[in-house]
């Protein structure tokens, strides 16, 4: 486990999307990425995780194949979760490509993919 402080976290997570390929990243519009310690009660809840459960990031909004050229929509958020990304990291580098692989695993969901397809694109 690796213990970082807010600002270095940030800028990791800037770092990590500004080094993700593709148009695909570069694309995403009216979304704030934004970071909070750990999933909240009404997140876990909703998603219905257990106890011994949790999230490294999470897609919060209507993803783009399901808005039929609705451009009204409230932006999306993504959060990624700080405090289990550092228990699965041992150092800064794994720590920044944990950020990088969960921020590219949400921009997925943006984009209407399933978890099946998204680790497709990924290998």
């Amino acid at each position: 486990m690796i213990n970082v402080d807010d600002d270095l976290f940030q800028s990791l997570t800037v770092e990590a999307l500004e080094s993700l390929p593709g148009e695909h990243a570069k694309n995403i519009a009216n979304v704030a990425i934004i970071y909070a310690y750990e999933p909240d009660a009404e997140q876990r809840e909703r998603l219905k995780l257990r106890h011994d459960q949790t999230l490294f990031g999470l897609y919060e909004g209507v993803p783009l194949a399901y808005r039929q050229g609705q451009t009204r929509i409230l932006p999306d958020k993504i959060t990624i979760f700080k405090l289990p990304l550092e228990m699965a990291s041992n150092n800064i580098a794994e720590l920044k490509e944990n950020i990088r692989h969960t921020l590219w695993h949400e921009i997925g969901h943006y984009y209407g993919l399933n978890h099946d397809k998204i680790r497709e694109l990924e290998n």
